[in-house]
């Protein structure tokens, strides 16, 4: 079972950048980014997948967040660009093990606070 393990999360100002990383265990089908702000439903970021056929992302951070991997390391990166405070959640990486399945696999989560 591939394992998921994700850095760079903290405390940002409004306007400021961080970025997440996501180091896998082994190859998957895709991986994806998703997050959960509370008293909300988890709610997709976006995601890529490893064949190099793109990416996608919520319209709500489209211009602002980046998904990028480092395909030597089986590793994903979530740039995130001009925070704003409904950023502020628990962000998830996740991957889908194979093209028949859904996000069947999960990071431990890592917190994003962006203050005002």
């Amino acid at each position: 079972q591939v394992q998921l393990v994700e850095s760079g999360g903290g405390l940002m100002q409004a306007g400021g950048s961080l970025r997440l990383s996501c180091a896998a265990s082994g190859r998957t089908y895709a991986m994806g980014w998703f997050r959960q702000a509370p008293g909300k439903e988890r709610e997709f970021v976006g995601a890529i997948y490893w064949s190099g056929s793109g990416t996608s992302y919520v319209d709500r951070v489209k211009g602002r967040f980046s998904i990028s991997t480092n395909n030597a390391k089986n590793t994903v990166y979530l740039q995130m660009n001009s925070l704003k405070p409904e950023d502020t959640a628990v962000y998830y990486c996740a991957a889908r093990s194979s093209i028949y399945t859904q996000y069947d696999i999960w990071g431990q989560g890592t917190q994003v606070t962006v203050s005002s």
